[in-house]
């Protein structure tokens, strides 16, 4: 299976969690139907991206990154790559790359969805695919300057400033889904 089919898949049986995710969801397969380039940073009207929060594992604390060019903190995440198989592949990527955290655990599916326009190609959409991420106990992460301009952990309730709502609704979204993935698991 393609990358392309493999995120199709993903979005097509993903249940959003109230309408306005819905909407997102369904333009997202919709974009990924009409475009068999979708998931490359080649595609101008827009691009599947992966990203995700990397929640302490006692579900207190997120990684953000200090982002080289916008000056903002926040989550992990970037294009997909023609070596990633699958959407979930190129989120824990993404995650690894950017926290320089080994052994992370992706939550199966995805948390939130957020469309946002970048400078790519001269002006385009990020079609952005978030996922929660969990830190092994006493991960400590890794700045790579290529990577980012700051790297640490924040309290998931206190977040660094200058950060923004979209940040901040995925951290909520994936301290939420930590903490319910922690309690099935005891």
């Amino acid at each position: 299976m393609s990358l392309h089919a493999d995120a199709r898949a993903v979005l097509a049986a993903w249940a959003a969690p109230d309408a306005r995710q819905e909407e997102l969801r369904r333009a997202y397969v919709e974009h990924l139907d009409a475009h068999g380039d979708g998931m490359w940073r080649s595609c101008l009207p827009g691009h599947i991206t992966a990203s995700s929060a990397v929640v302490s594992a006692e579900g207190d604390r997120v990684v953000l990154t200090l982002h080289r060019i916008h000056r903002m903190w926040l989550q992990t995440g970037g294009h997909c790559e023609p070596q990633d198989a699958t959407l979930a592949g190129a989120v824990l990527r993404e995650a690894t790359e950017e926290s320089g955290i080994a052994g992370l655990e992706l939550l199966p599916e995805p948390i939130r969805l957020d469309r946002h326009a970048v400078p790519c190609g001269g002006g385009s959409f990020h079609l952005d695919v978030q996922y929660a991420v969990l830190a092994p106990s006493g991960a400590e992460p890794v700045m790579d300057p290529d990577e980012s301009a700051d790297l640490g952990w924040f309290p998931v309730d206190a977040l660094p400033e200058p950060t923004d709502d979209v940040t901040r609704s995925l951290v909520r979204a994936a301290a939420e889904a930590v903490a319910a993935h922690r309690a099935a698991a005891r």
